[in-house]
């Protein structure tokens, strides 16, 4: 298959997370994991993203006129936070999610299989990713041994009671 780079989005209230598959690492592959994963998703669940923290890596960062991601941002009105430079820790949600994904996807996958397509990859990471999202119950500080989703959507129910009881 060759060289893979993987897309990920997690939302740091829920854990929540997405993951796509590419065979490159550009402004554009960025951009479209936010269109073909991120945003469709929030929407399903009428939420809107307010706010993305980065890496520094080219694929997000560049000047905002003529760059893919910058401009992308730009048209669905999100803000741009990047973590700091040569600090991991900035970006430890993430961090952590990856760790995760290559204990319990990567390692365990790439010994029972051998994939001769990164879409096969992508399916079987999708199947995982659901598992993670839907299933999997998270011990952290807003999970509380609930899943991601049942995080998310509880976190939605009591801001939506908040805002009620704010307008009545």
């Amino acid at each position: 298959m060759g060289r893979i780079y993987q897309q990920t989005f997690v939302d740091t209230y829920s854990k929540w997370a997405a993951a796509k598959l590419y065979t490159n690492k550009t402004p554009i592959t960025s951009a479209d994991m936010l269109n073909d994963r991120v945003l469709p998703f929030f929407a399903e669940q009428s939420m809107g993203i307010i706010r993305i923290l980065t890496d520094r890596g080219t694929e997000y960062c560049g000047k905002p006129e003529n760059h893919d991601y910058q401009l992308y941002l730009a048209l669905n009105d999100i803000e741009h936070s990047k973590t700091k430079a040569n600090h991991p820790q900035t970006n430890g949600i993430c961090e952590r999610f990856h760790k995760t994904i290559l204990q319990e996807f990567y390692q365990v996958t790439f010994r029972r299989k051998i994939y001769q397509s990164i879409e096969e990859l992508q399916h079987d990471l999708d199947d995982w990713m659901a598992y993670y999202n839907s299933v999997r119950t998270h011990q952290g500080k807003m999970c509380c041994g609930r899943t991601p989703m049942q995080t998310l959507i509880d976190a939605k129910e009591i801001w939506d009671d908040k805002i009620t009881e704010l307008n009545n």
